[in-house]
């Protein structure tokens, strides 16, 4: 099979006839075999009825329903494990991602050699306030922390070779930082396209400004894991050593102060009596918190199922 198209969705019952019409006009222009899986991310409207309804006319729709809502991350992980295409396309259910763009997606994977693309939004119809600057800010933080010179992490649209998305685990909020984790595992052409952003036709967006700071955090949470997620004494010992040296050396300052003040008959003020004494007492207690918290967390990562998973590329 050529395309797997995976969407997520949530509430998105007016839309979803159009865009599969659309996007099945699309492949069979360009003769691609293709199957089309919808999630249904727990939607409270009739969007699974829609899908049962063109599921049953059309042999390419495949659906998914959750119980209730777990967020589009959950969605992406469930349609990425049933897809079977040699290349997976996503993209939202709100009609703002033009199926157009699938045929050049397409052809930057199967031909170009990319291992993902994504979208480039560059003329957006969001609010300014809310979405454009936020996104910008947060694109501009991703790319320096991950190197990835990306300028839309967040777009729905993206294109993937088959063996990137069974290789990575996204969970939490991470559909925004897929690439992060593409990269991670070991996929370094990473490509970017510009796309059309068209404005949204039915309903209303599902995200609030939260998705600002969830994902920040997240963010922060890839880079950790990736780089200490097995070796976590490399970080918290480090910087626990570093400050038990640090509140270790003023303390030993302060008394060889003493001492000298005491053999050279100088008045000197007491060394409880000094905040040097506090901070360095602090200092040191951080410091042997961070280095037994390293050491927790090797013994840890050392008799987890999963301390030797690696990905094989290719074998003789």
């Amino acid at each position: 099979m050529d395309i797997s198209v995976v969407i997520p969705l949530y509430n998105e019952e007016e839309s979803l006839p159009e865009l599969v019409e659309w996007i099945e006009q699309v492949m069979n222009e360009n003769k691609f075999s293709f199957e089309i899986i919808l999630v249904d991310d727990g939607s409270s409207d009739n969007s699974w009825q829609v899908i049962e309804t063109l599921a049953e006319n059309k042999n390419s729709i495949r659906g998914i329903c959750f119980r209730r809502n777990y967020g589009k991350s959950a969605a992406l992980y469930c349609g990425f494990g049933t897809a079977k295409g040699n290349v997976v396309i996503t993209m939202d259910a709100d009609l703002q991602d033009s199926p157009d763009e699938i045929p050049e997606l397409y052809k930057m994977i199967a031909t170009d050699g990319y291992d993902l693309v994504s979208g480039w939004k560059r003329k957006r119809y969001d609010s300014k306030i809310s979405k454009n600057i936020p996104s910008k800010f947060f694109n501009g933080i991703t790319r320096l922390i991950s190197g990835i010179k990306l300028h839309d992490f967040n777009c729905g649209l993206k294109a993937y070779r088959a063996k990137v998305i069974k290789s990575i685990e996204v969970y939490g909020e991470m559909h925004r930082y897929i690439p992060v984790l593409a990269k991670q595992a070991g996929f370094r052409k990473i490509g970017e396209k510009v796309v059309q952003h068209r404005a949204r036709k039915y309903g209303v967006t599902k995200f609030g400004m939260s998705r600002f700071i969830n994902g920040f955090l997240d963010l922060l949470s890839i880079v950790f894991i990736t780089k200490f997620g097995k070796k976590p004494m490399h970080f918290f010992g480090i910087v626990g050593t570093l400050m038990f040296l640090l509140g270790g050396g003023i303390s030993i300052w302060l008394i060889a102060r003493k001492l000298y003040c005491l053999s050279n008959g100088i008045v000197f003020r007491e060394i409880t009596s000094q905040p040097l004494f506090y901070i360095s007492l602090v200092t040191i207690i951080i410091g042997v918190q961070l280095f037994l918290a390293g050491f927790l967390g090797e013994l840890i990562s050392r008799s987890a199922n999963e301390r030797n998973k690696y990905f094989i590329d290719k074998e003789i």
